[in-house]
């Protein structure tokens, strides 16, 4: 079964590229080839898989290389689509998401001299018996991650001085450590903002459908503002544009998540905590373009605009300057190390 999976995705992959060609006959060997995995949620989902895309459609457009990629229709092709890459000598595959890790655990170690980079994912070093080295980590894969719960310390400052009832939510994709971060730091924010603010947390699903599910992300928020949530928080993928339609509905606000998505309901998206994914992934095609690809950790904070939160001309009115002199000082002083914010992922 995995044979003919890797044989119908090698098909497709020669089908399908971003920048042209049809086959493998036309592809420019002068060029370096990348592939990136999608999650389940595709790379329309205005939101993690976007703002990965954006950063391989401008690395693409800035270096010589040959882009291709494929969006999983479920969990079961991400392996094979993996595969098919590293089987055609790609110079670097890009996986996108933390459900990836795993797969991309065992394939990296069978292709040690393929290059590879996970988001949001930390792939270790193996030990002569296949086992994973705690502590070391696999020299071919950049493991690229971020500090969510610094950017979501901001926005949370943001939706506590703009509610009126003093009440906000938070809806995550699923239960799990890495939107923890998100929840976590949301609620530290908004706290220090109000210490007696009622924060409510849900979670769309237990699977990776969790990410992909925006009528059940729209039922939890409906049921949030039934509960006096006047601005929500989402880390749901494309789940959380079901909030963004609640929002409008009942006239109350969203927090966007990952990309920039203040465009996404004008007028009721009040900011955007931005996850720069897509720079990760444009450095680390910039590296290997410049033969500098470096395996091991790479981590993207407030110190280097790794996360942070968007204004632009859709939100600029809906947030008071003052409240964002107070935002700019906070996040100075979590730069400094003035201000620990929790980190749910920490041991």
């Amino acid at each position: 079964m995995l044979a003919a999976a890797l044989c119908l995705l090698m098909a497709a992959l020669m089908l399908t590229a971003c920048n042209g060609g049809s086959s493998r006959a036309s592809e420019d060997q002068s060029k370096l080839k990348v592939g990136i995995v999608f999650d389940i949620g595709g790379k329309d989902d205005r939101s993690f898989n976007a703002a990965a895309w954006d950063g391989v459609k401008r690395a693409a457009a800035d270096f010589p290389i040959l882009l291709r990629d494929v969006e999983p229709g479920d969990p079961t092709s991400i392996e094979p689509a993996m595969r098919a890459f590293a089987e055609r000598g790609y110079d670097l595959i890009i996986g996108v998401g933390f459900a990836q890790t795993p797969i991309m655990q065992d394939v990296a170690s069978d292709y040690p001299n393929t290059k590879f980079a996970i988001i949001d994912g930390v792939i270790l070093k193996r030990d002569a018996q296949g086992k994973p080295i705690e502590g070391q980590f696999a020299e071919n894969v950049a493991s690229l991650v971020f500090k969510e719960h610094q950017g979501s310390y901001l926005v949370g400052m943001i939706a506590a001085k703009k509610s009126q009832t003093g009440t906000v939510g938070f809806i995550g994709g699923m239960d799990i450590p890495l939107i923890h971060k998100f929840a976590t730091g949301y609620a530290e924010g908004a706290k220090s903002v109000n210490p007696n603010i009622r924060v409510i947390d849900n979670y769309v699903g237990i699977n990776d459908a969790a990410w992909n599910n925006p009528g059940k992300g729209k039922e939890l928020a409906i049921a949030q503002i039934g509960k006096g949530a006047d601005v929500i928080f989402t880390a749901a993928g494309n789940s959380g544009l079901g909030a963004f339609d609640a929002a409008e509905q009942y006239g109350k606000l969203v927090i966007g998540v990952d990309a920039n998505q203040n465009w996404v309901k004008p007028g009721y998206v009040l900011t955007s905590m931005v996850k720069r994914v897509d720079n990760a992934v444009y450095q680390i095609i910039q590296d290997l373009s410049a033969g500098k690809f470096d395996g091991g950790i790479h981590v993207y904070g407030l110190e280097n605009d790794g996360v942070g939160y968007a204004m632009d001309q859709y939100n600029e009115k809906l947030i008071d300057p003052e409240v964002l002199k107070e935002v700019e000082a906070a996040k100075q002083k979590i730069i400094k190390g003035e201000i620990q914010v929790t980190d749910a992922m920490a041991k």
